[in-house]
Order: structure tokens, then C-alpha cells, then sequence
């Protein structure tokens, strides 16, 4: 994930599967429908019912994951080991077995998503929130030791991340006792938006700077306008946001259901 494209993938991930909950919460929102066991429209009772049914999201954690499992192991230079054969021996790749870690959670919590909605009997809300929120709760405490080594315009830009992670964090954990609060729900797709925009433009500003020079760590204005950029998206995100599910919709604000 050190690389451009392990930030930008991850990123398009977490925009894709953002913008997916933006326009399931929006048209639950919109009909009155239920968000834990949502119908499918009338037309769709026969035919379509299955696949109205599918955990869309779930897939594409799985799929999310296991193509960003299999980049990280290919980026390093025969093979990925966990400890040399030194005496003593010392654990090797840290940063990328911690990127590892986090793609194997997101991977597993997808698995569950599916198996929740599509292969139990009843559908286990609690067993998919809570795998989600661990996987925060995980993710959180990696991304804390990630920056241990790292300066300047890369540790603002994590750090930054991390108040996003930490805030979305707290919003899945009140999830589980609310888990059908179209508020906390809406907060959640906004924060998965923010965090996706983000590892993006964080892509950019490491790997490959629009100016085509790189950004100095001993510049104060550099430093001060990574804090900026990242208020930019918040704003940004919060904009596109309603115009997302507007054009989700094709425009069905305008038109509310016949009763």
C-alpha cells in the first residue's frame, strides 16, 4: 500500500462502497422502507426477488479485498515473509503485513455481510455490524502504529486519516444499538466518502504531485495546506453528497411514492 496505486485503489474501494450505502440509505429514507429488511419494488416480487436481495456490498468487500490481497503480496520482491533466518531472527515487511492484516478484515467482513443476508436462515444484523466495527476497532489500532516511523507531510496526512477512522469508529459502535438510525447511517456513508476521497488525494500528494514536485516537510505552508485540503473534501463530500443521491434517483425527490 506504500504506493500510489495502494492508496488510489483502496480509496475507489471505499468511494464505490460509500456512494452504494449513500443510495440504499437514501431510497430507504425516500419510501419509508426498512433499512434491516428493506421490499423490493411490487414488479420485483417474482422474478427479481433474489437478486433484490443480494448483499451487493458484501461483494464487493470480498472482491475489494481479495484484489488488494493479491497486490500486496506482489509487490514484494520474492515473496512476503513474516521473520528472515538470521540468528536472531527479526520480523520483516511490517507496514505491508499491517496492509495485509487490514484487507483480510475487510475481505472477512464482506464473507459475512454474504453469508448474513444470503446463506442463514434469518438475517444476523448484530453479527454484521459487529464484524464491521471490529474491523474499525482493528483497523484504528494499525494505522496508530503505522505512523510510528513516519515525518512531516506523511504523518499529517495519516494522522488526518486516523480522525476519520476514529470518528467512524464511534458511529458503527452506536450503530449497534441503533441499527436502523437513518441519521448514524447517513453520517457513516459520508465519513466511508471522506475516507475514500482522502487515501486518494493522499495518493496524489505522496506519490505524485500535480505540480510534478514533491512536497517539502520542512515547509510549514506545506504541512498547513494538508490540513486544508483535507477541510476541502469534508466540504466537497458534504456538497456532492444530496446531488449523488439526486441523480441515484434520477431526480425522485421531485416525485414522492404513490401510497
Amino acid at each position: 500500500m506504500g504506493t500510489f496505486i495502494g492508496h488510489v485503489y483502496p480509496g475507489l474501494f471505499l468511494i464505490s462502497y460509500g456512494l452504494c450505502q449513500a443510495i440504499v440509505v437514501s431510497k430507504a429514507m425516500i419510501f419509508k422502507d426498512s433499512l434491516l429488511d428493506p421490499s423490493c419494488h411490487p414488479r420485483n416480487k417474482t422474478r427479481w426477488a433474489r437478486l433484490w436481495k443480494i448483499s451487493y456490498g458484501g461483494l464487493l468487500k470480498m472482491l475489494a479485498g481479495s484484489i488488494l490481497i493479491a497486490y500486496e503480496i506482489s509487490c514484494i520482491k520474492g515473496g512476503l515473509i513474516l521473520m528472515n533466518r538470521e540468528l536472531p531472527p527479526r520480523f520483516m515487511y511490517p507496514k505491508e503485513w499491517q496492509h495485509l492484516t487490514m484487507f483480510i478484515l475487510f475481505t472477512l467482513n464482506g464473507c459475512v455481510d454474504v453469508m448474513s443476508k444470503n446463506l442463514l436462515p434469518q438475517r444476523c444484523v448484530v453479527l454484521e455490524k459487529g464484524t464491521l466495527v471490529l474491523t474499525f476497532y482493528v483497523l484504528l489500532l494499525l494505522l496508530m502504529s503505522h505512523v510510528q516511523d513516519s515525518t512531516g507531510i506523511e504523518l499529517q496526512i495519516h494522522y488526518l486519516l486516523i480522525v476519520v477512522v476514529f470518528l467512524l469508529m464511534l458511529v458503527l459502535t452506536i450503530g449497534l444499538w441503533t441499527p436502523d438510525t437513518f441519521h448514524l447511517l447517513l453520517i457513516e456513508t459520508f465519513l466511508f466518502l471522506t475516507m475514500g476521497s482522502w487515501l486518494i488525494q493522499g495518493g496524489f500528494i505522496l506519490y505524485r504531485p500535480v505540480t510534478g514536485y514533491p512536497w517539502q516537510d520542512d515547509d510549514i505552508s506545506d504541512i498547513m495546506f494538508i490540513t486544508i485540503f483535507f477541510c476541502w473534501h469534508v466540504m466537497i463530500n458534504a456538497l456532492l453528497y444530496p446531488w449523488v443521491i439526486y441523480l441515484g434517483f434520477g431526480g425522485g425527490f421531485s416525485s414522492p411514492p404513490k401510497a
